[in-house]
Order: structure tokens, then C-alpha cells, then sequence
């Protein structure tokens, strides 16, 4: 046992120097993240400092690998200490890098965190905020990758190509045709030239109508009325006509549209109709001073169209916003039709006649026989 121990000192004594300052790293590890995780829970109360956990773990890890490959020195020949030696330094390097990636789209996500929710408190559009934030993490996280490939020889050359001004018009010109790019590019357009912002009630198409309520690189996120997320690809909605309600005047003129039979009252049908929707508390005045002082009517009230079986009746109300507006409308076309029931006024249904006709018509020559 002492000839083993003495033929071997230098490798016990380099294998628990090892040990030790492995174990010592983790420990400073660990007294570091537990006095960073109090600092930061003692300042943002609300906030779980995931990114203090999760830099724990990428550094427990690293300290063992490395050790894990120290170590691996007294169990190879020295003919292989300098291929060692370089894949101990490139783990060192990759955790570097990793880390350091790590710590800042943290950063970069904590501050604009902070910032939407400031402006959201002050009632401030957070839309550019948002989206901007996105893509600045999206650009650290392809610069650390870029990075991560430069420990890589035979992969220097992309990385230096990518870094590059050409490289990157290189990179942007091959994929300019694929679907993902182009989503990008119109999540920048949408930012650009907001069409719409976070909060906006948009409608692309009738199953396709709620709010706003994300931008990403990739798609939009609109929540219906049926409480359901609906995600959307950037490039799809620059490609649709978007019906904004909350661009410019948020007022909302709602068509009430209803057929009637050919032989019903028509202006009972009309006075009827002016009259509920001139009752129901979500209208609003849209009238300008000189049609008040002229005794205009509040809600307009039309025939639209002489159908096949019926006449159209159309009114137009008028509603402080697109909610309201929908609300009114489904409420004024149950009052309507009650109205009608009691009146006499008879809204049509699709029917066909069917017309039996007698043998003797068909075959006058039976009569004969």
C-alpha cells in the first residue's frame, strides 16, 4: 500500500487538489446564489429570480465537468496532455460563453419587463417595447450561438462569415423566400407602421375577431370572445385586409338588418325598428347640431332590398365602441322579433310550393277510356 501511495503521490495529491477546488467553487456557488436569490426577492418581492437558479445550475455542472476532465489527466498519456489541455479550455471557453448569454438576455428581458410594465401602469402602449424585446433577445442568443461556433475550427469560417456585414446579407438573401423570415419581416412592418398595437380589437375575418394581445417575431396572438388564444402568422396578416375598430374614432355604426313579407306593414315594420334601437341604452348620438335642429331621426331606417320573398329593412345604430355595438345588436334582434310577433309583422322563411297535378291533365285521353 505505501509503494502504491508513494509511486503515486503526485497523482493523489493533484486528484484531491482537484477534488478540493471543485468542491470549493461550489460552495462559493452556492453562497453566492443564495445571497443574490435574497437580494433580488427582497427588492422585486414578485418576481421568482429564475435566472439566479438556473446560472446555479449551469455552474455546479460546469465545476464538475471540468473537474471530471482535470482529473482525466492522470489517467492518460502525457503524448495526450495537449488534446486535453485544449478540451478543458474549450469546455471553460462554452461555459463562458453560455453564462454570459445567459445573464444578459436576463438582463435585457428584466429591463424591458420593467419598462412594459411601467407603461402599461401609465396606460401607455407597450406594442414597440414588446416586440423589441423579442428580438433583442433573439440577437444575444444568436450572437452567444455564434460565439459558442467560434471554439469550433472547422466552423470558424461560418461563424466569421455570419458576424460579418456581407455574411449577414449573405444569410438574410437565402432565406428571404422562406415562410420564417418572412413572418419576421412582418412583424417589423407591423411595428413600423402599426396597423394595430396591444389592446386593439381587430377583425381579419368573421372567425377571426378579438384582441390583440401579443406581437412576437413569428405571429400575433389575438384572444376571441370566446376567451380562445388564436396565433396568427405575421406574414398572413400582411397579406389581409385588418379591420382596426380601434384606429382613429372607436365609435361603431351597426347595421340591423331584417327581411319582412311582401305583405307585412312596412312602415310599422320601419317604426318598430326605430324605436328599439332608439330605446336601447347602448346607442349614442351621432347626429351633428344642424340634423338635431332639424328633428332628423336619431336612427335611420331604410329599405335595402326587394329580395326574391322579402324586403330588407335596414337600421343603422350607432355604439361608443365594437363591444357595445355587437351587445346592441344581438339584444335589438331579439326585441325586434318580439315586436314583430305582437304587431303582425311577419318575417319571412324559406319555402317552395309544390303543385299536384290531376291524371285527366296529364292524360286527357283517360276521360275516354
Amino acid at each position: 500500500m505505501n509503494a502504491f501511495f508513494l509511486d503515486n503521490k503526485e497523482s493523489i495529491v493533484y486528484g484531491l487538489i482537484v477534488v478540493m477546488v471543485v468542491s470549493a467553487l461550489v460552495i462559493i456557488t452556492n453562497a453566492a446564489h443564495n445571497w443574490l436569490a435574497k437580494k433580488a426577492l427582497k427588492k422585486y418581492p414578485t418576481e421568482e429570480p429564475e435566472t439566479i437558479h438556473l446560472i446555479k445550475k449551469i455552474l455546479r455542472t460546469l465545476w464538475i465537468i471540468l473537474g471530471i476532465s482535470a482529473i482525466s489527466f492522470i489517467f492518460i498519456e502525457k503524448s495526450y496532455y495537449a488534446q486535453a489541455t485544449q478540451n478543458f479550455w474549450l469546455l471553460f471557453y462554452l461555459g463562458f460563453v453560455i453564462i454570459l448569454t445567459i445573464i444578459s438576455a436576463s438582463i435585457v428581458q428584466t429591463l424591458f419587463a420593467r419598462t412594459i410594465k411601467r407603461k402599461l401602469k401609465n396606460q401607455e402602449d407597450p406594442t414597440s417595447h414588446k416586440f423589441l424585446r423579442y428580438l433583442a433577445i433573439v440577437g444575444i442568443y444568436f450572437f452567444g450561438i455564434v460565439l459558442a461556433i467560434l471554439a469550433f475550427p472547422s466552423l470558424r469560417g461560418i461563424a466569421q462569415t455570419a458576424l460579418g456585414g456581407a455574411g449577414v446579407l449573405a444569410v438574410i438573401a437565402g432565406v428571404a423566400s422562406q415562410e420564417a423570415f418572412a413572418n419576421i419581416v412582418g412583424g417589423i412592418f407591423i411595428i413600423i407602421f402599426k396597423p394595430f398595437k396591444i389592446n386593439d380589437i381587430i377583425k381579419i375575418s368573421q372567425e377571426l375577431v378579438g384582441n390583440v394581445t401579443e406581437i412576437t417575431l413569428r405571429h400575433t396572438i389575438i384572444k376571441n370572445y370566446e376567451n380562445k388564444m388564436i396565433v396568427i402568422p405575421n406574414a398572413i396578416i400582411n397579406k389581409e385586409k385588418v379591420v382596426n375598430y380601434d384606429l382613429g374614432d372607436k365609435k361603431c355604426c351597426q347595421w340591423i338588418e331584417i327581411a319582412i313579407s311582401y305583405d307585412s306593414d312596412i312602415d310599422l315594420a320601419k317604426e318598430i325598428m326605430r324605436s328599439e334601437c332608439e330605446s336601447h341604452p347602448n346607442l349614442i348620438e351621432y347626429r351633428t347640431l344642424l340634423e338635431i335642429k332639424n328633428k332628423d331621426p336619431k336612427v335611420i331606417v331604410r329599405v335595402v332590398k326587394l329580395a326574391d320573398s322579402a324586403v330588407v329593412i335596414r337600421a343603422w345604430a350607432w355604439a361608443k365602441d365594437y363591444p357595445s355595438a355587437f351587445v346592441m345588436k344581438c339584444e335589438l334582434y331579439e326585441s325586434i322579433k318580439k315586436r314583430f310577433d305582437r304587431e303582425g309583422i311577419e318575417i319571412p322563411f324559406p319555402h317552395q310550393t309544390i303543385v299536384f297535378k290531376t291524371p285527366s291533365i296529364l292524360n286527357p285521353d283517360n276521360n275516354n277510356e
